[in-house]
């Protein structure tokens, strides 16, 4: 009976270490500022916003979102709209990501000396106003690490990675896992040529969505049991491939298919879809 109550105890404590290592728990309000990838990722079903929502509740945490992203923004217009987006509305947690459009937009862009400036002020704000601070490391722009944008975008996220550190912010290293994903896919698929995990090299696909909700919810503390948990729960969800909407299983499977055929996903569902036209028509 003492070794029952030991390994009770023991459970008890290992439950709330596991508990106490996740930096969001029920009723808190989670804010994502951000641009339009994180705009989107709040406009349909299997968005990242929405599958870290759910991935969350799933695992047993009602937490409440603040959507803040806005198309096109870059690190000084979310400095400008902090207060009214998210201060003001008084979360306990903010997602930062920013920078594609920063390097994106030329000369209208943000160069790296007023981008630190920007989001060191929007992190320094936050904190003061007790929100912990999740900071998300720029997405590719461009499915090609090679690619201009993509070689500037490296100081900017070097700077991301220094300043969670400094400032004690929770990382979700995106940068880094979506080009693991794409090298591997690419690697193991050589004849597909379209995008692996964005819709136009810039915005998620169902993919793209969930590894960006999966470095969210790992970075905010949950283990690998949950993450599996949540990535059940979003199998079914469902976002547009063009005009055409379809669940991350189903829009894996078709990628898989495109990749075989050494089509595009776009050319592999026009296909498919003007065989079946062909077909009722017969």
């Amino acid at each position: 009976m003492f070794k029952t109550m030991l390994t009770a105890a023991g459970s008890l404590l290992l439950a709330g270490s596991l508990a106490a290592q996740v930096a969001v728990k029920s009723g808190d309000r989670i804010a994502f500022l951000g641009d339009s990838i994180t705009a989107q990722g709040n406009s349909s079903q299997a968005g990242y916003v929405n599958l870290v929502m759910l991935g969350l509740k799933v695992n047993g945490i009602a937490a409440v979102k603040i959507p803040a992203g806005i198309s096109g923004h870059k690190s000084n217009q979310m400095l400008a709209r902090l207060k009214r987006d998210v201060l003001d509305k008084k979360p306990q947690i903010m997602t930062l990501s920013c920078g594609v459009n920063d390097v994106g937009h030329g000369k209208r862009g943000v160069e790296l000396p007023d981008f630190k400036k920007n989001i060191t002020a929007i992190v320094e704000q936050a904190q003061a106003a007790g929100i912990r601070v999740c900071i998300l490391t720029a997405t590719m722009n461009r499915e090609d690490p090679k690619h201009p944008h993509n070689i500037k975008l490296a100081g900017y996220n070097d700077f991301l990675r220094s300043l969670a550190k400094e400032k004690n912010c929770l990382l979700a290293d995106l940068n880094s896992d979506m080009q693991k994903i794409v090298a591997d896919f690419r690697k193991s698929s050589p004849k597909y040529q379209g995008n692996v995990l964005t819709v136009d090299g810039l915005h998620m696909n169902p993919d793209g969505n969930v590894m960006m909700a999966r470095g969210v919810l790992r970075a905010l503390g949950l283990d690998d049991a949950q993450i599996a948990k949540a990535e059940a729960a979003w199998d079914n969800q469902k976002s547009g491939i063009g005009t055409v909407q379809l669940s991350v299983r189903d829009f894996r499977l078709l990628r898989s298919q495109a990749a075989a055929a050494g089509l595009t996903i776009q050319e592999y569902i026009t296909r498919l879809v003007n065989r079946e036209a062909e077909r009722m028509a017969k």
